[in-house]
């Protein structure tokens, strides 16, 4: 599901006009992109929580000239998913 047919689904489901949609869902994204920038956690009850986490540098190899690279140390935003969905998806 891309952003444009989530807009378009939320837009049919409750009749709100896609122009209004599209900008609640962008601010929202925005708000998790500020959060994730900040380091902070977001919880969603009933779907999951997303957070960031450091991920250490180390080495790997590139398969196609079998050098061993260096990959440096990152952040990573990670979600796990609520008991409630999980549920629903072992349906």
């Amino acid at each position: 599901m891309k952003k444009a047919d989530l807009v378009a689904e939320i837009s049919e489901r409750t009749g709100i006009p896609k122009r209004e949609v599209t900008v609640v869902v962008n601010e929202f994204l925005l708000s998790l992109r500020r959060a994730f920038t900040n380091g902070e956690r977001v919880e969603l009850r009933g779907f999951g929580v997303f957070s960031v986490q450091k991920r250490k540098a180390r080495t790997a190899r590139d398969f196609r000239t079998n050098r061993k690279i260096r990959i440096p140390e990152r952040r990573a935003v990670v979600f796990k998913v609520s008991k409630l969905l999980r549920k629903e998806l072992e349906k």
